[in-house]
């Protein structure tokens, strides 16, 4: 099969599957609504759980939909940057950040614009402390990036510690459900949506030289590459998008870390083909997840961070299991 009939019918089912988890999520909940009521409401007809669909379900589907392919294309952008299949976009201090953010707005008692002001305001400023720790005296490596990234993080982790030993008890809860990660918050779908085009739209160009930089330093700088400016805007990409999808949906792991690698094995190493298939497959998986999250126990919800930490571990165990010694 050629190659790129083969990519063609890989992203065609990537893209049904992700129509398919948010029709998914628009019908099932502690509310059942039917597909033909769900059509109908797209529709703008009148129909059974018109309400239910557009005003509740369909923002939030959209939002968790760009919140996955924010955080497949943070990690498969990360794993070029690292040279390593195992990367993950919070390795780098960035959702700790967010956290630190998200969580002293909560202490005070904002809004929840505040909150997600704040915790952009924190991710931006955990990537610029990395990126000007790992810095350094001009120059920087994988390793020295990803030490100062760890570093960070558990700076942040332990500042996130302390408020929530002095936060009173009935702000804990809602701490807790952003720092494990809810969709239930997400008022707005179209920030993260917009930054996950505008990410995708940027990284696609860069996709022959990132294939040639995942061969090798060395290589990629032989054949032309300028190895500096694009590693520099690889990783403000990655933070970036980590940022966005943070602030919408608060700390959501593994999919950032599985998805891509998943992707990788299944498709190739081909940029042109992993960045837009990780975005579909992220992408749906989330809504996946946060579907199941809503519907498990309801009309009660579980924080959606903690499925795609059941889903990712014996994943990410059984990846691991197959790297080479």
């Amino acid at each position: 099969m050629p190659t790129r009939r083969r990519a063609v019918l890989i992203l065609a089912a990537l893209a049904l599957l992700a129509l398919g988890s948010i029709a998914t999520a628009l019908m099932v909940g502690s509310f059942q609504v039917a597909p033909a009521d769900v059509l109908a409401a797209l529709l703008g007809k009148e129909g059974s759980g018109g309400e239910v669909v557009i005003e509740l379900r369909l923002p939030r589907a959209i939002a968790g939909f760009a919140c996955g392919g924010l955080l497949a294309l943070a990690g498969a952008l990360m794993q070029v940057l690292l040279r390593n299949p195992l990367a993950d976009p919070y390795v780098l201090g960035i959702s700790g950040g967010a956290g630190v953010g998200a969580m002293f707005a909560i202490l005070l008692g904002l809004p929840l614009l505040g909150i997600d002001g704040l915790a952009f305001a924190g991710a931006l400023g955990a990537m610029f402390i990395v990126f000007g720790l790992a810095h350094g005296d001009g120059s920087w490596t994988q390793t020295r990036l990803l030490l100062t990234g760890v570093i960070v993080a558990a700076g942040c982790g332990a500042l996130v510690a302390l408020m929530l030993a002095i936060a009173e008890e009935h702000k804990l809860r809602g701490m807790l459900f952003w720092l494990m990660g809810d969709l239930g918050q997400s008022t707005a779908w179209w920030p993260p949506l917009l930054v996950l085009v505008v990410g995708l739209t940027l990284a696609m160009p860069f996709a022959r030289e990132l294939n040639l930089l995942s061969r090798g330093l060395m290589q990629a700088q032989a054949l032309g590459v300028a190895v500096d400016r694009l590693r520099y805007a690889i990783y403000l990409l990655a933070s970036l998008a980590t940022a966005a999808s943070v602030t919408t949906a608060g700390s959501i792991g593994f999919v950032g870390l599985v998805v891509p690698h998943l992707v990788r094995l299944a498709a190739g190493n081909d940029q042109r083909l992993l960045l837009p298939a990780s975005v579909l497959a992220g992408g749906s998986l989330l809504v996946l997840a946060d579907t199941a999250a809503r519907t498990l126990i309801a009309p009660q919800q579980l924080p959606v961070g903690v499925l795609t930490a059941l889903i990712g571990v014996p994943v990410f165990l059984f990846l691991l299991s197959r790297q080479p010694r």
